[in-house]
């Protein structure tokens, strides 16, 4: 039978694999239903499901029928907003792809097109901040790619207007993150689409992709310096281990220290065709220690401020899917609260659990 998931229960049994937006199922069939499954259906807008009248303890299931149509109702409407953001980012993502595509065939860059896709979706993403971290979900390896830029301009976007640029300078910034891979189009397609570990020469062709963006965009006049800049310096690093010119600290422009912070972040938190994604706190943790002096810590401190906003009560879903509600903060280490467990009401604090992090927060 189908109901809506306000009218599961734990220990439901789930036959039928709930699909979303990629080609893996949000839910798989024959799943036995805990509390992170009904959060998970609400987050991902889902309506119904398919279950089984037969509990998986062998007790017959009766959905309750005491929530009412208008409730389910009233509850749809109220994530339009939230769906609406989403699938205006998935067509973004879409559009992204076919302008790939024609730039791979030799075209140049329709910056008036460019500006029409995620301009918009830029002022949205300043709205439904929250929803922008969650973005990493929608990625799948084979249409990483298009995902990352579209994700990476509004990572930037946001990071920019945390720091306090003005408005106008957020969506330069927002672009510079749109635009900062559009150089791939110049690498042979083979690399770009290739499964296992690129060899040294591949990846020196890909080290050039800063380089073809810029060369790509240098002759837009309505693009600003900091864009082309930051489009060429998004891979640097500020102790001047990166590409493609190995440039320090202080030659490198804002712009390009913002993009290369958030595209770190949007590609480690992806799943690639060639690396399986991480924990997006395990991440902002990588940027803030073992990336120290590669990246601005500015801008890493105003990344982990927009994302981290915990607070006494917040329940949060940990690498090994347990469920907990923070009962601690340490200021200094944003990620790593204390936590007190759902399921045996233990009490542990993530600064004496290395291997642990927390993989998202959780709305019920």
């Amino acid at each position: 039978m189908k109901v809506h998931p306000k009218q599961l229960e734990v220990g439901c049994m789930i036959i039928q694999d709930v699909m979303g937006k990629t080609n893996q199922p949000i839910i798989p069939k024959n799943t036995v239903v805990k509390p992170i499954h009904i959060e998970v259906l609400q987050k991902f807008l889902v309506e119904e499901v398919e279950i089984s009248h037969k509990r998986a303890d062998g007790d017959s299931f009766l959905p309750n029928h005491e929530i009412e149509e208008e409730q389910i109702n009233e509850e749809r409407a109220a994530s339009t907003i939230n769906s609406y953001f989403s699938d205006h980012y998935l067509d973004a993502v879409q559009h992204y792809k076919a302008m790939f595509k024609h730039w791979q065939a030799g075209s140049l860059v329709d910056i008036t097109k460019v500006r029409e896709v995620i301009v918009p979706l830029i002022e949205e993403a300043l709205i439904n901040k929250s929803e922008v971290f969650m973005l990493h979900h929608f990625s799948s390896k084979s249409d990483y790619f298009y995902h990352h830029s579209v994700a990476v301009a509004l990572l930037s976007s946001i990071v920019a207007d945390k720091l306090g640029y003005s408005h106008g300078e957020v969506i330069q910034i927002g672009l510079t993150g749109f635009l900062s891979d559009c150089g791939m189009a110049k690498i042979e397609n083979h690399i770009l689409t290739k499964k296992g570990a690129l060899t040294n020469d591949e990846f020196e062709e890909v080290k050039k992709h800063p380089t073809y963006s810029y060369r790509l965009l240098e002759h837009i006049p309505v693009l600003k310096k900091g864009v082309l800049l930051g489009v060429l310096q998004h891979h640097e690093r500020m102790d001047g281990s990166g590409y493609p010119i190995g440039l320090h600290d202080a030659k490198l422009h804002p712009f390009g220290k913002i993009v290369a912070a958030t595209d770190m972040y949007h590609a480690m938190t992806s799943e690639r065709l060639y690396r399986s994604k991480q924990s997006p706190f395990k991440v902002l943790e990588e940027l803030m220690s073992d990336q120290f002096g590669k990246f601005d810590h500015t801008i890493v401190q105003a990344f982990i401020n927009s994302m981290v906003t915990f607070t006494t009560g917040t329940l949060v879903r940990l690498s090994n899917n347990d469920i907990g509600e923070i009962i601690f903060m340490e200021g200094s280490l944003p990620t790593r609260p204390m936590i007190k467990l759902q399921s045996d009401n233990a009490i542990i604090h993530l600064k004496e659990h290395p291997t642990l992090y927390i993989e998202e927060m959780v709305t019920l």
